[in-house]
């Protein structure tokens, strides 16, 4: 019998898992893995009250940022860049304009605006106005060439997920109108990627089964020249959010996914801190906002992702990087390219 003392990090109780999986005794690893679940079904924040949720977001005032979150059952608002400065508020605290959306923060005497900052639903899109028109910049890459690389690249093998573990969801954007520049990029909706990440992925896909999660899978490799056109297209303020095809993305290597979690049971992506492709601070993934359950998800997929080789890309919490991602090529093959292989 196993007695649990005190609190525990359903995290690194799922990172002992692993490890212990090494070793040769079976009846352990369950034993574990059934304990992993249960801390990991126990500690996971309740949601937010509903009626916060229009509370929670950024407010501008006093040359000063307030980023109101839900932490542990508390509504709290701090300073941006200033741990120490949280305080408890009050849903009191909160104006509204004549359509009743929350327009400003009163705290201290003083007064702060709300400040927009994307989509409040995770299947809305946040968008970015194009420097120029899309289907014009996607002709012009279509005819330029990746930069020459020199060096010892391991060899090209592009698999498809799906074709690994069908249970992998896909939810490709860059198929569809729905994503931030509002076109379509690929013909096909299909994620592929280099066969050690992938199977890589999918170690971690079968992990996350037994604690009520599966893995959904927005972009995966990625042809040079939707890089170059991501770029071209991309105002010069939002350009941290899109890699220069100068040097290549790890996207057209094929050793970075961008991914999110989904619930077993409703078969829904979970609650995240930010939407997808986001180009917003709440993308980032230590920014501190949102609400306990959002937080938990994304430290969640963040630590069982590392737990197999896969390092977050610093401005954006969706996207993961493969340890050996500079060992691959840029690759411009099309998604046509591919299938026919």
């Amino acid at each position: 019998m196993i007695t649990m003392i005190g609190k525990i990090n359903p995290v690194n109780s799922v990172n002992l898992v692993n490890s212990v999986m090494k070793t040769r005794s079976v009846a352990v690893v369950l034993i574990l893995l059934l304990a992993s679940t249960a801390l990991t079904q126990t500690a996971k924040p309740a949601p937010a009250p509903l009626e916060w949720r229009p509370l929670l977001g950024e407010y501008v005032g006093q040359n000063e940022t307030l980023i109101v979150l839900e932490k542990n059952g508390k509504l709290l608002a701090l300073k941006r860049g200033d741990p120490a400065s949280i305080k408890e508020v009050s849903p009191d605290f909160f104006l509204r304009d004549k359509n009743k959306k929350v327009s400003h923060l009163k705290i201290g005497g003083f007064i702060y605006e709300r400040r927009a900052l994307g989509p409040e639903e995770g299947a809305a899109q946040l968008k970015v106005k194009p420097l120029r028109p899309v289907k014009e910049l996607i002709k012009e890459a279509l005819k330029a060439q990746p930069p020459q690389e020199n060096g010892d690249f391991l060899p090209t093998d592009l698999v498809e997920l799906k074709k690994l573990d069908e249970t992998i969801k896909l939810d490709v954007r860059y198929a569809t109108s729905n994503n931030l520049f509002g076109t379509e990029f690929y013909s096909q909706p299909r994620a592929f990627m280099q066969r050690a990440p992938a199977e890589a992925l999918v170690r971690v896909n079968r992990k996350l089964k037994p604690l009520g999660y599966g893995l959904l899978v927005h972009d995966g490799y990625r042809p040079w020249y939707v890089t170059k056109v991501f770029w071209d297209a991309t105002p010069q303020d939002k350009k941290i959010f899109v890699a220069d095809p100068a040097k290549g993305s790890r996207h057209n290597r094929g050793a970075a996914v961008d991914i999110t979690l989904y619930d077993l049971k409703s078969g829904k992506p979970v609650e995240m801190v930010s939407t997808y492709d986001e180009t917003t601070d709440r993308a980032y993934p230590d920014y501190p906002g949102g609400t306990s359950l959002q937080r938990w998800h994304r430290d969640f997929l963040r630590r069982m992702m590392e737990g197999e080789g896969f390092t977050v890309y610093e401005a954006e919490w969706w996207h993961f990087d493969y340890k050996d991602w500079q060992r691959y090529r840029i690759g411009n093959q099309t998604f046509e390219d591919l299938t026919q292989k």
